[in-house]
């Protein structure tokens, strides 16, 4: 597996598919610019799952949200968009993912966004 940024995730079988069980990831270093002023944004993201048949294997979703390093977006976006490249990767029965930004301009912001199968 590269150690190169990269919006390719990696699945894996989940060991229980028939049991519901809730997975929960914390990224605590997060980055991405702002598009407004080309500053750095740093977050902690959250993910949890209940997986169905696959599994997102760890070191390609570290290698996912370093990929945003350089990239210009807005928080709301961004977390919209993690929530949709997992959603269609994995096909989880549930999740849901959490930006929480840390204070800029003196606005802490938290966005949530949510998926049902």
């Amino acid at each position: 597996m590269s150690t190169q940024p990269s919006k390719q995730l990696e699945i894996v079988p989940n060991p229980k598919p028939e049991r519901d069980y809730v997975i929960s990831i914390e990224c605590p270093e997060f980055t991405c610019v702002c598009p407004k002023t080309g500053q750095p944004d740093f977050a902690t993201i959250r993910v949890e799952y209940t997986p169905d048949q696959g599994i997102i294997e760890l070191k390609s979703m570290k290698l996912y949200f370093w990929s945003y390093r350089e990239t210009g977006t807005f928080h709301e976006a961004v977390t919209n968009q993690i929530l949709d490249d997992f959603v269609a990767a994995c096909q989880p029965r549930w999740m849901k993912v959490v930006g929480d930004f840390n204070v800029r301009g003196g606005i802490h912001t938290v966005v949530t966004a949510e998926y049902r199968a």
